[in-house]
């Protein structure tokens, strides 16, 4: 059976922004996964909880910003798991539920960088492909003998995060070139981030 590559994109996207959907579609054009879902994450075990939207609320977002796009998928997998939610449980699950998919996981060179800290780290190197995509500041190093498993790609550095949106918003400011149209809508409309 051939299985369709499929890149695991998870985060809280609090909010989704253009930084997001531009290294997503590069890593769907530029590598060989055909297909990115974005994993609403409820709750991250690294992550405080402070400013962050209910979860249907960050889904509703996502949802949105990735309705024009045939290769970009939004994924709740997490909303019914145990939290806080850990990669390799969400990874497990997936290929569970579709054995169709040869899942790959998508990380910043930030995550990278505390790679060793996470829950079963070394099993989820040697089941799924890992692509680190740069992050300013963060110097990737990849030993040799991970290789095979984690591949370091060459994305556009996109120097836009959740908390510049969102402090932008608070302050009044105008942010729509940073925000899919129909996100910045919804914020709006919403009078999210206020």
């Amino acid at each position: 059976m051939n299985r369709r590559e499929t890149g695991i994109f998870s985060g809280s996207f609090n909010p989704i922004h253009m930084g997001h959907l531009m290294l997503a579609n590069y890593l769907s054009a530029f590598t060989s996964m055909e297909e990115i879902w974005f994993v609403v994450t409820p709750q991250s075990p690294l992550k405080k909880r402070e400013d962050l939207l209910p979860d249907e609320v960050r889904l509703e977002m996502v949802r949105l910003a990735l309705e024009d796009y045939s290769f970009l998928r939004v994924s709740d997998v997490e909303f019914s798991m145990p939290r806080p939610s850990y990669t390799i449980d969400t990874l497990n699950v997936l290929t569970k539920d579709h054995p169709d998919r040869k899942f790959s996981l998508i990380i910043g060179g930030d995550n990278w960088s505390v790679f060793d800290r996470w829950k079963e780290h070394k099993q989820i190197m040697e089941r799924f492909q890992i692509f680190v995509y740069p992050r300013r500041g963060e110097n990737v190093v990849i030993p040799e003998t991970m290789c095979q498993s984690v591949k370091l790609v060459n994305a556009p550095l996109v120097e836009i995060s959740s908390t510049f949106v969102r402090n932008g918003i608070r302050e009044g400011k105008d942010m729509r070139a940073f925000l899919p149209p129909k996100v910045y809508d919804y914020i709006l409309k919403n009078e999210l981030y206020r």
